[in-house]
């Protein structure tokens, strides 16, 4: 009985903990990514949209991750219908990077 008891708390702080990690996602998203990427990842004219995104929904989660981290500019640069890079965000933990990565997949697939 005690066994039982103790996975099913390990399945709910689990669960819980996954959501947060989508809310936090959610939340650096709209601080620190909408301006250019729209606030439902839409796009706008500075940056791409994430909705339906093939290299957001097809690559894993550490690569999407060195590319937040990182930036694009130059010959790096993916989509060169933009007139700015994608800026580096060296001040990010690694953390806060994965949520949104994370939820920017969310986004891919609708």
């Amino acid at each position: 009985m005690k066994k039982l008891l103790g996975v099913g708390v390990f399945a709910l702080s689990v669960a819980v903990a996954g959501s947060a990690l989508a809310a936090d996602g959610a939340a650096i998203f709209k601080s620190k990514c909408a301006a250019c990427h729209g606030a439902e990842g839409q796009g706008t004219a500075m940056a791409p949209a994430f909705k339906g995104n093939e290299f957001i929904k097809k690559s894993s989660v550490a690569d999407i991750s060195l590319v937040v981290k990182n930036g694009r500019a130059g010959a790096e640069k993916k989509y060169k219908q933009f007139a700015i890079a994608m800026p580096a965000q060296k001040t990010m933990s690694d953390e806060d990077i994965h949520a949104v990565v994370e939820f920017e997949k969310t986004l891919a697939g609708k």
